[in-house]
């Protein structure tokens, strides 16, 4: 039988007035607009968060980032770990009625393998996903792989469950069906690109009976019957909507915002993560100037991770983290391996000689940024500067953050709307191990956007999958922050504890992201 489309009704707008609102409305400011609804296709935070509004996730990683089943009911490990079968929990069903079944989650995760990190690892031992009935999915692997639920819980880059028929569409291009099972429908009449996006309560969705709400595992319960994300790009004006009451979440209020918030005692300015975010200057290895190894490590000398951290949370120290390598802060394989070239005296003296003694003579490079987005503007801008001290021939593009994320993708030459370098930032648990780390990946055209290659970093990175213990694994871990700071995959350029505004009347908030569930008023 065809899944019915979801049909949706008529737009809303912060003027629509009270009695037209369901009972619970949640109205809130998103650090981004939403330019593509397919979370497999890019890695954008705000693509991410909307995926958790709409999808579910086989297992989901708790507070401690320890996966927790979620869709799944259980699993059962045969064959000395070769085998692993998992059953569906009752009760599950997409928006559209349909029963989510096991066929309908083999070729979700089949889309997912070629387009993330831990997927593209577990496609290595992969001989066969697949769905023997309605309840069940069956790995067949040709080595055991222990990390399999860690990678069926991930948080960003999640292995999100869609329909067959969607899960069909080649993963390298997006999807436009929203259809998912989670807590929440995406209204697809009522999207506005740039304006809003409204997102309804699935009556259907049924939580998990057990377990602590953490992170993205543990019973979802949707209190809201609509959310709304205004799109709103001017901090003052979401700040002076979040006073009246008017919105009653701003994710990501610049510094100066804060300070002003704070003062208003129906607002809370809380840490949205316990751990800090890390942020990313990424060169494009494909073309000239940064294809060039040497032309890459000219510019570290002159990357003051502090210079970057203070424009996105301001001057107090005690709101970011600098000196850091290419691992979360303080979690177990964070290290300072390698480091050198990043915490040494900062020079752009320095960096400008070894760009000469590179060969480096004027050529064309160009950064694009978005304009729209409180830390990859920063970021941009801090980043800027650097390049034009340096004297490098910069062409400075930016854009709003949607049109950042579709022109990241290109692979083409600077003569043809190509780009050189961007600035990015991550959730703390996309930072924490070799296997959910993209930006560390050498794997050439299969790795996130700037596409480098550096077989060293790919051999020690299996490697780290195979380690015994712990201390194995961050002796690797060294290894692998040594190699990634060498090849300059990418810069790190410090780390930040994202703060956000919410008014006090909302109780039950999961930390980690924006996520809509248990959230109720008080």
């Amino acid at each position: 039988m065809q899944r019915r489309t979801f049909l949706a009704s008529a737009a809303a707008s912060l003027a629509t007035p009270a009695l037209a609102q369901p009972a619970q409305v949640l109205k809130a400011v998103p650090q981004a607009n939403l330019t593509s609804i397919d979370p497999i296709w890019t890695t954008a935070n705000i693509t991410r968060n909307h995926g958790h509004m709409v999808y579910d996730t086989l297992y989901g990683l708790d507070g401690d980032l320890a996966p927790q089943p979620q869709m799944a009911a259980g699993h059962v490990v045969e064959d000395d770990g070769k085998r692993i079968t998992i059953t569906l929990r009752e009760g599950l069903a997409f928006h559209d009625g349909e029963p989510v079944l096991a066929r309908d989650v083999a070729q979700s995760i089949r889309r997912w393998i070629p387009r993330t990190s831990y997927g593209q690892k577990l496609g290595d031992v992969l001989d066969e996903v697949a769905a023997p009935d309605d309840k069940q999915i069956v790995f067949r692997l040709k080595k055991p792989f222990p990390l399999l639920f860690q990678a069926l819980g991930q948080v960003s880059s999640a292995c999100f469950i869609m329909p067959e028929r969607v899960a069909r569409t080649d993963p390298f291009k997006q999807i436009d069906d929203p259809t998912g099972s989670g807590p929440f429908m995406f209204r697809k009449s009522e999207y506005n690109s740039g304006s809003m996006v409204v997102y309804e309560k699935n009556r259907r969705y049924v939580p998990r009976e057990s377990g602590t709400s953490a992170l993205i595992a543990g019973p979802k319960r949707a209190f809201m019957d609509r959310v709304e994300w205004h799109i709103i790009t001017d901090a003052a004006t979401s700040a002076a909507a979040l006073q009246r009451g008017e919105i009653d979440w701003f994710e990501q209020p610049p510094p100066e915002i804060q300070e002003l918030l704070q003062r208003n005692r129906d607002i809370s300015i809380e840490l949205i993560d316990q751990r800090p975010g890390c942020t990313v200057l990424r060169l494009n290895h494909l073309h000239p100037p940064f294809n060039d190894k040497r032309i890459r490590q000219a510019l570290l000398p002159a990357v003051d991770q502090a210079d970057y951290m203070s424009a996105v949370v301001g001057p107090d120290p005690t709101g970011f983290r600098a000196g850091i390598g290419v691992f979360t802060p303080d979690t177990p394989m964070a290290n300072s391996a390698g480091l050198e070239p990043l915490t040494s005296p900062r020079s752009v003296e320095r960096a400008r000689a070894l760009l000469r003694e590179a060969g480096y003579t004027n050529q064309l490079m160009r950064l694009i940024g978005p304009t729209d987005i409180l830390v990859p503007s920063a970021l941009t801008q801090v980043a800027a500067d650097m390049f034009r001290k340096l004297g490098m021939n910069m062409d400075f593009a930016l854009s709003d953050w949607g049109t950042v994320v579709q022109r990241r993708t290109s692979r083409e030459p600077l003569d043809k709307g190509g780009w050189s370098a961007l600035c990015t930032a991550s959730a703390s648990f996309d930072f924490v191990d070799p296997a959910v780390h993209s930006y560390i990946r050498g794997n050439g055209l299969a790795a996130w956007p700037g596409w480098p290659t550096a077989p060293r970093v790919e051999q020690l990175r299996d490697a780290w999958f195979d380690a015994p213990t712990l201390a194995a694994q961050k002796a690797i871990a060294e290894d692998i922050q040594r190699t990634a700071l060498d090849e300059v995959t990418f810069i790190p350029l410090g780390a930040y504890f994202n703060r956000t505004a919410i008014r006090r009347n909302l109780t039950g908030r999961v930390s980690g992201l924006m996520l809509l569930w248990n959230i109720r008023r008080a």
